[in-house]
């Protein structure tokens, strides 16, 4: 069999498809990965409609999905890590274009490139890997839950100990507890953050929050909002408010209910505005705006440490399994929040 099922994003045509294609052949220093799961993310879903436009794109069409996991099926030349057949790996979501010499590649850059939005993904039944961005799981770790670590968890566990460095009994407030917002919850629980606020407007997502966490769980729309996140935090404020959402009216929020020295973490992406219209308390109480994307190659495997030492179990984060070929419904089920899913994991 020289061919294979994957998820395909024409980027002219803006349409969606799984297709049959050729397996793909690693070259020197890649490997090729048989998949075993894929995450559905939201980032995802803002690529086939049109708000997220790749920027280092390699090609017209590309393979979507840079949550994976899978055993490594074929080795290529020249590798340097005594990689093997049969070894099971979480693949990192992005990897560096690798033209910078003595690049550092736990730090943003500019060629920064992306997994199914910039070059070829995961949503398939074989995906090639750069071996440097190859992360082994122990056979303990489902393949599911290993899918997920490099994006809907790697991602707020570098907000809140890297960008945010969150240290225990530091009052937290996370909006949007979906994929990301979710193990935002968890991860802050994790480093000894008291109170944590879930806030979200759907009931269903509030609960979740409570289940994985959350000391409270407020809805947004509550007119006497900002008096509940006094009275949590004994009228200080937060020190840290997280925007899971990417949202304009979440961040207004946000920032409206820091303390003094409080810090809003831009977590949620999104291409519009970012605008703050409070005015001289902003500057009075001090109050920050930091910027995050994505997580460290160190969150990854940090992450698959503490998953197998039994400190953190995903077992809750998997919503549903999704056959590859169904994998259109699986975005329609998100992007519609169709049972509130925190991540639909696609198998080949």
């Amino acid at each position: 069999m020289d061919t294979m099922l994957a998820g395909r994003f024409h980027l002219d045509s803006k349409k969606f498809a799984v297709e049959e294609v050729p397996i793909p052949v690693p070259g020197p220093g890649e490997v090729l990965i048989e998949v075993k799961a894929a995450g559905v993310c939201l980032s995802d879903v803002h690529l086939l409609d049109g708000s997220l436009v790749p920027l280092f794109a390699t090609s017209d069409t590309v393979t979507v999905g840079h949550e994976v996991s899978g055993v490594i099926h074929t080795l290529g030349p020249d590798l340097k890590r005594g990689l093997t057949t049969g070894t099971r790996v979480t693949l990192e979501a992005g990897k560096t274009c690798g033209k910078c010499a003595g690049c550092v590649r736990h730090r943003p850059c500019t060629q920064m490139l992306t997994a199914g939005i910039d070059y070829d993904g995961g949503w398939a039944e074989y995906v090639i890997a750069r071996e440097d961005t190859l992360i082994p799981i122990p056979d303990s770790l489902p393949f599911d839950q290993a899918a997920i670590i490099p994006d809907a968890v790697s991602t707020p566990y570098a907000a809140v100990v890297a960008t945010a460095g969150v240290r225990p009994a530091q009052s937290v407030g996370i909006w949007g507890v979906g994929g990301v917002g979710a193990h935002n919850v968890r991860l802050a629980r994790l480093v000894g953050a008291a109170p944590i606020i879930a806030v979200d407007p759907l009931p269903s997502a509030r609960e979740r929050a409570l289940s994985f966490g959350a000391d409270q769980a407020l809805d947004p729309a509550a007119p006497d909002f900002a008096d509940q996140v006094r009275a949590a935090t004994d009228g200080r404020g937060l020190d840290f408010a997280f925007d899971c959402a990417g949202v304009p009216a979440v961040r207004e929020q946000a920032a409206s209910v820091l303390g003094l020295g409080g810090s809003l973490i831009l977590v949620g992406i999104t291409p519009k505005p970012l605008t703050i219209t409070e005015g001289l308390t902003f500057n009075y109480l001090q109050k920050q705006v930091r910027g995050h994307y994505g997580g460290f190659p160190e969150s990854v495997s940090e992450l698959v440490r503490l998953a197998a030492a039994g400190r953190l179990d995903l077992t809750p984060s998997i919503t549903d399994h999704i056959p590859l070929v169904d994998a259109a419904d699986a975005v329609s089920r998100l992007e519609n929040k169709v049972g509130d899913p925190i991540r639909l994991i696609l198998v080949p």
